[in-house]
């Protein structure tokens, strides 16, 4: 039991440390799309946040089957290296039992994937859609970012404010610029004024961005025949909503309405999220042999070769569910036969170890040879 609660620590911290470092890369790459999305006025700063928590359980059942898996090979590896391993091979700790202890932080593991891959990752996707949803039924009024130009979604209009007080409601120091709608037409519009205001016209419905003490310019640029028109109040008209009906997205559908159906890409959609937590038990597997290292070889040696290993695994896992999708395959079990091709490669490494082992250590000796030395 102690040693049970010795390496599943290890493995666990190691595999937190990796989870979080890919989690916080990936999370900056998104947040950063989705602030150049909030900059140009396409969604409200105000939902950052939520589009990012939601989006969370969809990154973390990707990437704690491979924080699992590195997380393996660094501890264990450690442990070669320090003859840690070799101290507990010595007191009679065999392979089987490593790979049985670590089953347990791997089951761990592949139920919290279960339970993102099942529930909350469909569930985050559906809040995502909505919330895409009810920022296009948005105007060009409610996406305004005070201090910055924004251009709208149809290009032919900038708007510009230096502040918006009460509420949101009113804007100061107000910079228009509009194209005419006819695209042969280089004629342009400047518009400045001092304040304006949201209105909606109680007959029509039509919302106007209310002007008030300013100056509109129209002509065309470089050429000196513009047209300046004083105004108290100008009313300049906002876009409508152009909201569509978006196509429900696979990854939205709950569970239980993947369960049962007859559709194909449904039944893929099913078979991927259902393959995620048996990644992690594969991988487990496949990774306590990997981890066996040679002191002097290094902890690293057998890092970058086994990622690429696992990519290759994930890739075709990936490809395989597409071609599903697509109706390019009509075996409905293509993802199941993949998990057992590795399933049954990482059995080989098990009982086959100290052949694989013994070929993997001339391979890299023969790479260090080949590699130009330094000049002394």
């Amino acid at each position: 039991m102690i040693v049970f609660r010795y390496l599943s620590k290890e493995v666990l911290y190691s595999m937190s440390a990796v989870t979080l470092v890919v989690l916080v890369i990936i999370m900056s790459g998104r947040f950063i799309s989705y602030l150049s999305d909030a900059a140009a006025g396409e969604i409200t700063a105000d939902v950052l946040f939520q589009l990012i928590g939601y989006r969370v359980p969809g990154f973390l059942e990707l990437i704690l089957p491979l924080g699992l898996f590195l997380g393996i090979l660094l501890s264990y590896g450690r442990l070669y290296i320090e003859n840690e391993m070799t101290v507990l091979n010595a007191c009679g700790f065999s392979p089987n039992r490593l790979q049985r202890i670590t089953l347990g932080p791997s089951i761990l593991v592949a139920i919290l994937v279960a339970v993102f891959s099942l529930w909350l990752t469909p569930l985050g996707a559906s809040n995502v859609e909505r919330i895409l949803e009810e920022q296009e039924a948005l105007t060009e009024f409610d996406t305004l970012a005070p201090g910055r130009f924004q251009e709208t979604t149809t290009g032919r209009r900038v708007i510009y404010t230096e502040d918006l007080v009460d509420n949101r409601t009113r804007l100061n120091s107000v910079f228009i610029s509009e194209k005419s709608k006819d695209l042969h037409d280089p004629t342009l519009s400047l518009i400045v004024a001092e304040k304006g205001k949201q209105y909606i016209d109680p007959e029509t419905g039509f919302r106007f961005l209310l002007l008030e003490n300013g100056y509109r310019y129209e002509g065309v640029p470089g050429q000196p025949d513009y047209r300046k028109i004083s105004f108290e109040q100008y009313g300049a008209r906002m876009r409508e909503s152009t909201v569509q009906q978006r196509v429900q997205k696979i990854e939205t559908i709950p569970t239980l309405e993947l369960i049962g159906s007859d559709r194909q890409d449904f039944q893929a959609q099913l078979q991927w999220r259902l393959s995620l937590p048996l990644l992690c038990i594969v991988v487990s597997i496949l990774a306590v042999p990997l981890s066996k290292a040679n002191p002097r070889q290094g902890r690293f040696a057998r890092l970058l070769p086994s990622i690429l290993l696992y990519l290759g695994y994930l890739s075709i896992l990936t490809s395989v569910r597409s071609s599903l999708e697509r109706g390019d395959l009509e075996f409905a079990g293509s993802l199941w036969m993949v998990h057992l091709a590795f399933l049954l490669f990482a059995l080989n490494l098990h009982f086959l170890g100290h052949y694989w082992s013994r070929w993997f250590g001339q391979l890299i000796s023969k790479f260090w040879q080949l590699m130009p030395k330094g000049q002394s």
